[in-house]
């Protein structure tokens, strides 16, 4: 099979019936993976900080450093957190925050060496590329630098946060102050380059154009293509309860499951070079998460403990291993747990 072209990519969005994208993303997950093993992460989210000065319009979660409820946690809070997660049999932290403006380089080899010490058996996968991008700037070091040096302290792989759609005619409007498309694909090449795999995400929903969503995947699979370094694909909606931008722009309006369903199973087709979709049935609820693996999506993400930051947004969806499991069984499929790395832990 051919690889689909953006003009392709844009006829099956607007033209193609869902139940035939439904089939064809299915055809292409069960090339990838003929086991049919879906599998999932039990990790917890780690917001470090929620001080930030980047004041993105669709962030329900960041707080300016002098507000009332503003916090930097400490060394032995985070260690609480990570106690909670080892107990409950989980292995990966999601470690990120808001972009503090004080926080040098210094601070977080501190911390990243810190947990790397103390609990050896976790994986942090941390700090998105906005974050690299201004521990750059205020260390006054390069993007390879802070991912070396981090790296040397046990940082393992760093999330796709922070893209949102990688198309900057979008970003001047949800997010002016946060770094443009090339620089976070440059975040991502360096990471690679120095050995730290990666995830990407997108963030649909706000005031793209079909045609921003395509360009946002052909950035993606441009550089999966030169580095091979992205281990999975991440899409999610909007959610803007409590967002300046939907203040700004009421006629914003809430994503429906046949759009993220449809979106889903044409970023399967696309991004041929991925060699994983997770489901967000964080922001979708558990039962168009469970059919997005009729959709393309061969994995269900993360039992997502402490998830605060699309919650502070109006999303509250939770779920836990023996959900997971049974979910991932109800269509035929077998599911594992997983590690960082997609690597099987335990099958059910």
């Amino acid at each position: 099979m051919s690889r689909i072209t953006k003009e392709e990519a844009l006829e099956l969005i607007r033209h193609y019936d869902l139940n035939e994208l439904g089939r064809l993303a299915t055809l292409k997950k069960q090339e990838l993976h003929p086991d049919k093993v879906t599998t999932f992460i039990v990790d917890r989210n780690i917001n470090y900080t929620n001080v930030c000065w980047v004041d993105c319009k669709f962030c329900a979660f960041y707080r300016h450093a002098k507000e009332e409820d503003a916090y930097v946690l400490s060394f032995e809070e985070i260690g609480k957190k990570i106690e909670e997660l080892i107990a409950i049999g989980g292995t990966q932290i999601l470690f990120q925050g808001g972009v503090h403006p004080k926080l040098k380089i210094e601070w977080y080899e501190d911390l990243v060496s810190w947990i790397s010490t103390h609990y050896p058996t976790i994986t942090i996968h941390g700090f998105s590329a906005i974050e690299i991008d201004y521990i750059a700037k205020i260390s006054k070091i390069s993007y390879k630098e802070v991912l070396e040096r981090l790296k040397a302290k046990g940082l393992f792989s760093i999330p796709g946060a922070g893209a949102e759609i990688l198309s900057d005619k979008v970003r001047d409007i949800i997010a002016p102050k946060k770094l443009d498309t090339a620089d976070w694909i440059d975040i991502h090449r360096q990471a690679h380059k120095v050995g730290i795999k990666s995830t990407a995400t997108m963030m649909f929903g706000t005031v793209e154009e079909d045609e921003d969503i395509i360009e946002h995947w052909d950035h993606i699979r441009n550089l999966q293509d030169e580095t091979g370094g992205f281990r999975a694909f991440i899409m999610w909606s909007f959610q803007s309860d409590n967002t300046r931008l939907k203040r700004e722009i009421p006629s914003i309006k809430k994503q429906s499951s046949n759009r993220y369903l449809r979106l889903l199973a044409v970023s399967r087709l696309f991004l041929d070079n991925f060699p994983n979709i997770q489901s967000s049935w964080v922001t979708q609820g558990s039962y168009v998460g469970q059919l997005a693996l009729m959709f393309g999506a061969n994995d269900l993400g993360s039992t997502m403990m402490e998830e605060n930051v699309v919650a502070a947004a109006g999303a509250s969806n939770e779920m836990n291993q023996e959900e997971m499991v049974r979910l991932i069984r109800e269509v035929g499929e077998y599911p594992a747990k997983r590690d960082t790395a997609y690597r099987i832990l335990e099958r059910f």
